[in-house]
């Protein structure tokens, strides 16, 4: 497995090993002390599933209490994933990163606690698989606005699809009126 830093060098891009053949692939999602070789000393305790359709943006989600890091990947079709740093102090606080995750591509991206985190969906449809460092906690979760000009992040919207948001996201704060932890 390959581990790069970022531009926000505590969010980690992984490419698997993926050994390929007439009859299909294999790869390690997950591998406890390869990931800690890589700078990546997480702990999971609940593994996520969602499919969502062309245009559907999720995010920006996070948790006050109980901060959550994510591994996150694509085993369907493609999305834009991105992280904002949350971090009071941090030196990337409010900064942004994103990445096409794909099952294509077999990227994963490792989104410590501390992250907002969203995805776009730019294929017909995608499965989003990732798994969590703490239990989804509802009474602590928050969102920021998706398209908050404070942040400037550049999505890739297609022209011509509609934008799918829950009515939870598409309420969502800004990012400067929004409870961080």
């Amino acid at each position: 497995m390959n581990f790069t830093p970022t531009a926000i060098p505590d969010v980690i891009l992984i490419e698997p090993r993926v050994f390929a053949d007439e009859r299909g692939f294999f790869m390690e999602t997950w591998h406890k002390q390869k990931f800690l070789q890589g700078g990546i000393d997480a702990d999971f305790v609940q593994d996520n599933h969602s499919r969502s359709v062309q245009g559907t943006l999720r995010g920006l989600h996070y948790q006050v209490k109980r901060q959550q890091g994510k591994l996150v990947r694509v085993i369907l079709g493609e999305v834009y994933d991105v992280a904002v740093d949350i971090r009071r102090g941090s030196p990337t606080f409010g900064k942004w990163i994103g990445f096409y995750l794909s099952a294509e591509n077999k990227r994963m991206l490792w989104i410590p606690p501390g992250f907002a985190h969203g995805f776009y969906v730019t294929s017909d449809v995608a499965e989003f698989v990732y798994k969590c460092t703490d239990f989804y906690a509802p009474e602590h979760e928050r969102c920021i606005i998706w398209d908050d000009s404070n942040l400037g992040i550049q999505w890739p919207l297609i022209k011509g699809v509609h934008t799918f948001l829950s009515p939870k996201d598409a309420g969502a704060p800004k990012f400067t009126e929004a409870e961080l932890p």
